[in-house]
């Protein structure tokens, strides 16, 4: 038998000739790994196996020579997770980061993933993911435009308008081509002006983008709501916040990030609140206590932390994997207001990687490397 290992390695460009971009494509893959996590066909890290990952951090003032300082975005991570179903993959995204690579000409996190056979453990690829990464985020909010938001939705409305809100308005827009308007409101003039004209020239389907100066201005006449605001380090009181009486009847808000609502309008009849999985959200609260909320700026994290104070009922909370496989109703009417929280897992980065991989496969795409004609030690 033979113990020679290979691997493939996919470059960025080799990344976006697999179909890394196909948003619609993604969004089916990202719906399919919801179900199967609902399902518990898969294991993230953490004795809870629902871990988001582990992370390295830095002293505000190192001891140490070359040790990094803490300083904004400044970490490194690495997000492994097993998926069943027909992926059956394990995998392992690992990161740094810094706010000031921007400076540099580089994005803020620098990404690779590694995909590894479920048996042996031999690697089947190492890939470029920051593609990867921003598009599987994109794609997780996708799935409740897919199954939740108006089939005639004309505005969408992006408050936070970064790297996030960049993938998740590319998917959006994607899944809704009635969409013709955009509202933006950000923190700077100069970066805000820079997503609509990006938006303007990149998308021909939008006939307006209007810069706004409140957010109640943004998403007055807003059909999907997009909540893509990077955490505060002051915690929720510095949270974007939206009024209840601000939000459009019918509305789908998409809050992949910080943002913040009233918890009387949270616990009565006018918001229906949809997450990804529980599982993370527990493990959460478990790893960070009652400060959750405060730490990660993710809406659902103080769901369930109102449940546990008795101001929500547990059963308020559903889950996307029961409405996209029908065990829970999608919309209801048309005047339903939606909240859908989403945290980002590493079971979705195997999903996508094991697609793009075995496409890669498929299609001779990337290089194979050798790892070892047979082992050193055995």
């Amino acid at each position: 038998m033979s113990t020679e290992i290979n691997f493939r390695y996919l470059s960025e460009p080799d990344m976006i000739e697999a179909g890394v971009g196909d948003l619609v494509r993604c969004t089916d893959v990202m719906e399919e790994a919801l179900v199967l996590m609902r399902k518990g066909d898969y294991m993230m890290a953490g004795e809870n196996g629902n871990s988001h990952g582990a992370m390295i951090t830095f002293p505000g003032d190192p001891e140490h020579e070359g040790m990094p300082k803490d300083g904004p975005d400044r970490r490194f991570m690495a997000m492994p997770a097993y998926l069943g179903g027909r992926f059956g993959t394990t995998g392992v995204k690992w990161y740094g980061s810094n706010a000031e690579n921007r400076a540099k000409g580089l994005p803020r996190s620098i990404h690779v993933f590694v995909l590894n056979d479920r048996d042996t453990g031999a690697p089947l690829a190492i890939m470029s993911a920051n593609l990867l990464s921003a598009y599987r985020t994109g794609s997780v909010p996708g799935v409740g435009v897919k199954h939740l938001a108006k089939e005639d939705a004309k505005t969408v409305a992006v408050v936070g308008p970064g790297v996030i809100a960049r993938s998740t308005l590319e998917t959006t827009l994607a899944l809704r081509p009635s969409i013709d308007t955009l509202t933006v409101k950000g923190r700077g003039a100069a970066s805000t002006q820079a997503f609509v004209d990006w938006a303007t020239a990149t998308f021909p389907q939008l006939t307006s983008a209007t810069v706004c100066e409140s957010i109640e201005e943004a998403i007055a006449d807003a059909d999907i709501v997009m909540a893509t605001t990077t955490t505060d380090a002051a915690g929720s009181s510095a949270f974007p916040y939206f009024p209840k009486s601000a939000i459009k009847p019918g509305a789908l808000l998409l809050l992949p990030a910080a943002a913040r609502f009233d918890d009387d309008f949270l616990a009565g009849d006018d918001a229906r609140l949809v997450i990804d999985a529980q599982g993370l959200y527990d493990a959460w609260l478990e790893e960070y206590g009652a400060q959750a909320y405060q730490i990660l700026g993710i809406p659902g994290s103080h769901w369930f932390g109102l449940v546990e104070q008795g101001v929500l009922p547990a059963e308020k909370i559903e889950e996307i994997a029961d409405i996209a496989t029908g065990a829970l109703p999608a919309r209801r009417n048309d005047e339903e207001i939606i909240l859908y929280s989403v945290g980002g897992m590493p079971i979705e980065d195997v999903a996508w990687a094991t697609d793009l991989y075995r496409t890669a496969e498929e299609k001779g795409i990337g290089t194979v490397l050798n790892l070892w004609e047979t082992p050193a030690l055995a």
